[in-house]
């Protein structure tokens, strides 16, 4: 049995916020869930990805964003208890559903779970979800830490069932990944079948009903605020007269802080969980106590901006400061040092900084770059894009491991802005330019975001070729399934969709297969499209090898090595390849055979054929 599924209520259980999070849910009686993966948010759909295996829960992997939504919607609209999540730049994918599923509100409860990436560890940006609060008129809440997710989620299902909306549950990297002592509570019962009760005039958006449904929003959003303005979320401690208000995990920051410099007697904290709508009415009482402010917050100054309003409409002219010169920036995550330099500067607070330790006797640690996997079939592809079009050609790329293909020697990746990118500005490109553009794509991201710049380009008659890196899996956040991935090693009915037939289905005259560990074949085809006038698609189609372990039927390579005997120090394996199996050892190449997967692709490469497979184990 699944671990979360422990129905022993009192138990405590160490745990990741996402697994939490994942907890919470289920003890709120969540039926159906739906994701697209994305870091930081991946381990919660992997959560219940397992637990569908084991039960009535309903999961799924949805081919993005918006679709997972819009499947959540419509299991809310039929009165079930729903979870979908995703990250931060994906709710940009959903936001479409999402702005009008406000004025319509839900039926069943819907939680909606997005995850931001401060510092953007696994992003393209970082953007700050609680914008879209504002936006659309709903309720956001904000965990501080692991424990207090799971209990917070289970309280945002009976907010969006008391006020028939959808509510976001924002949380960071930090929250999302760390590690908690999370209580058991009880499982509510699980209800799985619901139904659907017509209603047009208050589901079907056209103009007359959604101005009328607007009016209802803006109601609904006055009795949010009013729970905001007593939620128990929302916490005011202490008494003194300099005050800091925060949120997430930049309370458990200042906490920590206050009671380690011992000035707790001098502070009184404003902790916002239910951050909106900003509960104005708490926020001017906390003021009215208050001789100055210090708004902690990582991101944008969101809170800030809206403290100061209420400071302003109360006639409150304290100092009030977030972001600033010497302060705090819009920049990154915030750790316990930053912060405490920022509220002893402040607040004028004297205390002995801590000294970092001691490392210049310490020879300096090689930078280690992020670098696709040793076997990686997205390498091979590049070699041999390289091989054929050189720096002449641009190679817009798109979101996925094969974005490690960025750095030399492989340097595969010109321009990225988001999913299913790649493919709508190779057109831009090649209209403009009159250059041959050479666009990658990921056999997930295809699925995603990739067929309607596709479509697009084909009816528009642009000119690149696009290369759709097909390793048979989401691999970068943890391989998750998509909708061309093959199931059935799980005992799993998934009709599996070919990207070949899919591409050839939507006008693309030249569309040639290869697998990439087939190097010369590859390069033909290369050279084949290059002469092309056109829309044409290369599939390089090789399973992901760290996947291919976890199959049933995954029969392991022997592992090469290099013949010094034979090897004339050309460098060829390392300069044009860069597998990080290879290393040097007395100036000499070698492969490490714990690292090597035996894809034979550097054996191609070498002009001495001096790279051979290993005979027996031990011996080279």
């Amino acid at each position: 049995m699944h671990t979360l599924l422990k129905d022993n209520p009192g138990e405590q259980i160490l745990m990741l916020g996402n697994e939490a999070i994942a907890r919470g849910a289920l003890e709120a009686g969540v039926a159906f869930t739906s994701a697209y993966p994305g870091t930081p948010s991946s381990e919660i759909a992997l959560q219940f990805f397992q637990i569908s295996q084991e039960n009535d829960l309903y999961f799924e992997y949805s081919a993005n964003e918006k679709v997972a939504l819009e499947i959540g919607i419509g299991a809310a609209m039929s009165g079930l208890r729903v979870m979908v999540t995703m990250k931060h730049v994906g709710l940009n994918v959903a936001a479409d559903a999402l702005m009008t599923l406000a004025y319509t509100g839900v039926v069943g409860p819907l939680v909606l779970v997005v995850a931001d990436d401060p510092f953007m560890f696994s992003s393209q940006n970082e953007q700050d979800t609680r914008w879209y609060g504002k936006l659309s008129g709903l309720p956001i809440l904000e965990p501080s830490s692991v424990p207090e997710a799971k209990e917070m989620v289970k309280y945002a299902f009976d907010l969006s069932e008391q006020l028939k909306l959808p509510v976001i549950f924002r949380t960071t990297t930090r929250v999302n990944h760390s590690s908690g002592v999370v209580t058991l509570g009880s499982m509510r019962e699980r209800i799985t079948e619901g139904s659907f009760e017509k209603n047009p005039f208050s589901y079907v958006c056209v103009p007359a009903v959604s101005r009328n449904l607007h009016v209802k929003l803006l109601e609904k959003y006055d009795q949010a605020l009013a729970l905001a303005n007593e939620s128990p979320w929302n916490m005011m401690e202490g008494d003194g007269k300099w005050g800091i208000i925060c949120n997430g995990v930049s309370y458990s920051y200042v906490k920590d802080i206050l009671e380690d410099l011992g000035v707790t007697d001098k502070f009184r904290v404003l902790r916002l969980g239910f951050s909106h709508p900003q509960p104005g009415g708490l926020i001017k009482t906390f003021l009215k106590g208050c001789e100055k402010v210090l708004v902690v917050e990582e991101g944008e100054p969101y809170m800030e901006e809206g403290v100061r309003n209420f400071a302003q409409k109360a006639g409150i002219t304290i100092p009030i400061s977030g972001k600033g010169d010497d302060l705090f920036s819009r920049l990154y995550e915030f750790n316990p040092a930053m912060v405490k330099k920022v509220i002893g500067s402040y607040f004028n607070l004297t205390f002995a900084s801590s000294q970092p330790i001691e490392v210049s006797d310490l020879s300096e640690a090689p930078a280690r770059p992020p670098n696709l996997c040793a076997g990686c079939p997205h390498r091979a592809t590049y070699v041999a894009v390289r091989e054929v079009f050189g720096d002449d050609a641009i190679y817009p790329t798109d979101i996925g491991c094969y974005t490690l293909g960025l750095l030399p020697p492989l340097s595969m990746g010109d321009f990225l802005v988001c999913m299913g990118g790649g493919v709508g500005t190779a057109g831009g490109f090649s209209r403009a330019t009159g250059k041959k553009v050479i666009a990658f794509l990921g056999d997930s991201t295809f699925f995603h975001s990739g067929l309607h710049a596709l479509v697009n380009s084909v009816h528009n008659n642009h000119n690149f070729t696009l290369v759709v890196l097909d390793n048979l899996t989401t691999a970068m956040t943890g391989h998750q399934p998509h909708p061309g991935v093959d199931l059935s090693h799980l005992g799993l009915s998934h009709t599996t969709v070919d990207i070949e037939q899919v591409v050839r289905g939507v006008g693309v005259k030249k569309v040639i297969t290869v697998n990439p560990f087939k190097y010369r074949k590859t390069v033909e085809a290369f050279r084949e499209v290059a002469e092309f006038e056109g829309v044409s698609v290369i599939i390089s189609r090789e399973i992901c090898p760290l996947y291919a372990r976890g199959l049933p039927d995954h029969k392991k390579e022997r592992p090469f090595y290099v013949n010094q005997n034979k090897c004339k120090d050309h460098r060829v394996c390392v300069d044009k390849i860069a597998c990080p199996a290879f290393y040097l050892e007395d100036e000499k190449v070698c492969i490490n055979e714990n690292m090597c997967v035996g894809c034979a692709f550097c054996a191609q490469i070498c002009p001495e054929h001096a790279i051979l497979p290993v005979k027996k184990e031990g011996k080279s």
